[in-house]
């Protein structure tokens, strides 16, 4: 069984752009058809986050939730972790707890990007900040890249 890795980058807060998250879903609904299995990966971090994960599971209801884990990764252990426990299929702690919690969000994010097949990414080009710079890990790395926020202009 070949296993695809997405991740989701986007910004923390997302104006105007209400049929987002239905076109995340037709994406993940798709993805969820022709994958043999998928890493859906994460973040708790911002609306964009909420939205991915709101997206992947109704797409898992509508399709099916044998074929995939939707997983929470963490910069670090947080306190509401137990309830969070309820909603995603695993929680995973990629940084090493020596890292400074204002590193960790970034190391996380190349974490997310270095083991991907594909960034799904709502990015707009001209805000600043971590989103952005996960953005260009990406694109230097040469991971495939969807930025929405650049189709849905």
């Amino acid at each position: 069984m070949e296993i695809y890795r997405i991740s989701m980058i986007g910004h923390r807060e997302i104006y105007g752009h209400r049929n987002l998250e239905d076109t995340l879903q037709e994406f993940f609904e798709e993805q969820l058809r022709v994958r043999d299995y998928i890493e859906f990966y994460l973040g708790r971090n911002g609306d964009f986050d909420i939205m991915a994960a709101s997206a992947i599971k109704r797409a898992q209801r509508a399709v099916s939730r044998e074929n995939s884990a939707l997983i929470l990764l963490q910069p670090y252990p947080m306190r509401n972790d137990e309830s969070y426990s309820k909603y995603y299929d695993e929680i995973w702690y990629p940084v090493s707890d020596k890292t400074h919690p204002k590193a960790a969000i970034t190391k996380r994010n190349r974490y997310m990007i270095e083991n991907s097949d594909l960034l799904v990414a709502f990015v707009e080009k001209d805000r600043k900040g971590g989103a952005m710079t996960a953005l260009k890990y990406a694109e230097k790395l040469g991971v495939d890249i969807i930025n929405l926020a650049e189709e849905n202009k």
